[in-house]
């Protein structure tokens, strides 16, 4: 593997996949340019457009960055796409044609699951997933070891495409659809930003890959600084109110000069609740509920990091000091200097 913080030549390739064997067949010499975007938000987790001087039909293309650092040569896989929307434009001397590329769960999203389809109770769910996907995609697909079973008859609805099922299953498992940069087929179990290691950090000393261009974005909106809860069961009538009077809370009564009340009629106790354990719930409440997520986009150099990765971001020039954030977005374009846009998320307590 590289250091990529220090210089190296790069160069690209480009290869049509057998979709049989999932290996390279042949070299595509013809690329112009390329852009892959990775979407942790997209069904299909990402796209890329291929700028071309030659007609393809649909098929398998993947990506790879090429470096050679102290006379080593690596190649590095970017991604796989189905070819699927080509456009083509002329300037009197050279067609170019540009072609729309989805990854391999666009295989998932083609075709409905049959009319009353339904995965028995107290089936291995995972074991599941992973036999419908392996049955409805060519790619490969790595299967997971989960022992999660459904409590209840899972049926799909009758506007359901494989991977809306599928990512329905899953989420009772607590997984989701991922892939990798050979676009093999993986599925990843869901967890909390705080609780992920980053795998990276990204700063801004002097031997930095990061960009001078960040921002970042928050909403307060809706955001509440009273809780109340209301319990009236079984001839028990219990009231309490919360208040978010710190001033150095961005979401407090002092600090907005208004309330904005949030109020539970129904909260969710085992057994009849005490008074004080009415309170501690309205309070736990409006913790959880004082809670921001920051979106935060910056751009560096190439490093191999994925959807769903942790990295650690030190740009002190921007004020963002040791921050752990979730990588939800990527664009990767691939030309000189191979420039990686990044959009990842973090979330910050906004009361005590």
């Amino acid at each position: 593997m590289p250091d990529w913080k220090k210089s190296m030549q790069q160069t690209f390739e480009y290869y049509i996949v057998d979709p049989g064997t999932w290996k390279d067949k042949d070299q595509i010499t013809t690329v112009r340019s390329a852009t892959i975007e990775r979407d942790e938000d997209a069904e299909t987790k990402g796209s890329a457009s291929f700028n071309i001087n030659e007609r393809l039909g649909e098929c398998y293309i993947r990506a790879y960055l090429i470096t050679i650092q102290n006379g080593i040569k690596e190649r590095h896989p970017l991604g796989t796409f189905l070819v699927q929307t080509p456009s083509s434009a002329f300037d009197g001397r050279v067609r170019t044609i540009n072609m729309d590329s989805y990854t391999p769960l666009l295989e998932l999203k083609e075709n409905p699951p049959p009319i009353g389809y339904f995965i028995a109770k107290d089936s291995n769910i995972m074991d599941e997933a992973y036999r419908i996907v392996r049955n409805h995609v060519r790619a490969p697909v790595v299967k997971p070891s989960c022992d999660e079973k459904l409590y209840f008859d899972f049926a799909a609805n009758t506007d359901d495409k494989w991977i809306s099922f599928v990512d329905d299953l899953i989420a009772n498992a607590k997984y989701e659809l991922g892939l990798d940069e050979l676009g093999r087929v993986l599925f990843l179990p869901v967890q909390d930003t705080a609780t992920l290691q980053p795998v990276t950090e990204f700063n801004d000393d002097d031997s930095s890959i990061l960009y001078a261009d960040v921002s970042e974005e928050y909403d307060l909106y809706g955001i509440p600084n009273v809780v109340e809860v209301v319990y009236s069961k079984n001839n028990l009538n219990y009231y309490a109110r919360v208040v978010n009077e710190d001033s150095n809370s961005p979401t407090s009564t002092v600090s907005r000069g208004r309330e904005i009340i949030y109020r539970d009629t129904d909260p969710d106790f085992s057994g009849e609740p005490t008074e004080y354990q009415v309170k501690e719930y309205a309070e736990k409440l409006l913790q959880k509920l004082s809670t921001v997520e920051y979106k935060v986009t910056f751009s560096h150099g190439y490093y191999p990091v994925r959807l769903g990765d942790c990295v650690l971001l030190n740009y002190k020039a921007a004020g963002i000091n040791n921050v752990k954030a979730k990588i939800v977005k990527q664009a990767i374009i691939c030309d000189t200097g191979c420039k990686v846009t990044e959009t990842a998320i973090y979330t910050s307590k906004l009361w005590r």
